[in-house]
């Protein structure tokens, strides 16, 4: 008996054949070394951020005191030094400036991250992001990119009579604000991400005021002040300040010496200069005070030398100056003032 062979129709040939190529496609990515060399599989470019903070609230320069090392800060000021040093912000922003002239934005954890990017040369500016007051501005080149802050505005206020000029822009304290700049990184793909140490500068500086009174603190019940002649702005890929000025409004506590306000600002304005000591800068300190009658006493004083000294933070004392009793007494005692009867600040975005 013959057996019968099994005959095989042409037309299911051609069905297997697609099937075939389909298995072994999914055979040869069992092996990575295979499928390693296709684009949808190769490792991207990346860095690991590691970010540390210089948490320096001022500066010493040559014929500044050297606060850091004052033998009795804590008994004259009522407060540690440390005390007045910026906290970590919440969160770090990474600009990557690409050769093409684009550029993308990376936000992070305040320590770090993981910063993807294309292969090949990039500038790389950091800074925190956490800010309320800050205004970034030119953001599109790393060159032009600086920060400013909001004004703010105050009706009683009209210039500082030490100033040259009374028409500066009063504006907000910044808030804190950290950077740093790569000019230059080659992104490469590599398998694990190349780490990037960053170690964060202060860009904002702080200083201590304190209004010292001789006579009649016991009629003041509200003080605000104003420091004219200060940086608006600074340019975040070199840490230098702008060479326009401002007036930066700010708010007092009341001590038992008198009014105090820790303030915020970018410093004094084209720093660093190496010629800036040559420079007929002025800097002056105003002083408001509401007293218990209702009335408002002004004063200004000229603290360019102090200024001068302290370019980056540090403490502004004035002294030997306060209220006579007939300022204090006109008009009745009875008055009870309130934080509602000062009057609010206007704050006014400036346009970006």
């Amino acid at each position: 008996m013959k057996k019968r062979g099994h005959i095989t129709h042409p037309g299911n040939i051609i069905r297997y054949i697609p099937l075939l190529g389909l298995l072994a496609g999914f055979s040869s990515c069992e092996h990575k070394e295979l499928c390693y060399n296709h684009d949808e599989h190769s490792p991207k470019s990346q860095v690991l951020v590691k970010a540390a903070y210089e948490k320096e609230w001022q500066y010493n320069y040559e014929g500044g005191t050297d606060w850091k090392t004052f033998p009795t800060w804590q008994e004259t000021f009522g407060m540690a030094y440390d005390a007045l040093r910026p906290v970590t912000p919440e969160g770090l922003r990474v600009q990557v400036y690409n050769a093409d002239g684009s550029n993308n934005i990376v936000n992070l954890a305040p320590e770090g991250g993981i910063v993807p990017m294309s292969e090949g040369e990039h500038s790389l500016l950091f800074y925190n992001n956490d800010t309320e007051f800050i205004v970034f501005d030119n953001l599109q080149t790393s060159a032009s990119a600086r920060a400013t802050t909001r004004t703010r505005s105050r009706s009683s206020y009209i210039g500082n009579s030490y100033m040259q000029s009374r028409a500066e822009n009063t504006v907000n304290p910044p808030d804190m604000l950290y950077g740093y700049y790569i000019d230059s990184y080659i992104a490469r793909r590599t398998v694990e991400p190349e780490e990037i140490p960053v170690t964060m500068h202060p860009l904002v500086f702080t200083y201590l005021i304190r209004y010292e009174f001789s006579a009649g603190l016991q009629y003041v019940v509200l003080a605000r002040g104003a420091l004219a002649g200060m940086a608006e702005s600074v340019y975040l890929t070199t840490g230098r300040t702008s060479e326009n000025d401002v007036t930066v409004l700010f708010d007092c506590d009341m001590e038992a010496f008198g009014p105090q306000a820790v303030v915020k600002s970018f410093g004094i304005p084209d720093f660093p200069n190496e010629q800036y000591t040559r420079m007929e800068r002025r800097y002056a300190l105003n002083l408001e005070v509401r007293m218990k009658n209702g009335n408002i006493k002004s004063f200004d004083f000229d603290v360019t030398d102090q200024v001068k000294a302290q370019p980056r933070g540090g403490v502004i004392v004035v002294r030997d100056f306060g209220i006579t009793d007939e300022e204090g007494q006109e008009g009745g005692s009875g008055f009870d003032v309130e934080v509602n009867d000062w009057g609010e600040f206007e704050d006014i975005e400036l346009p970006l």
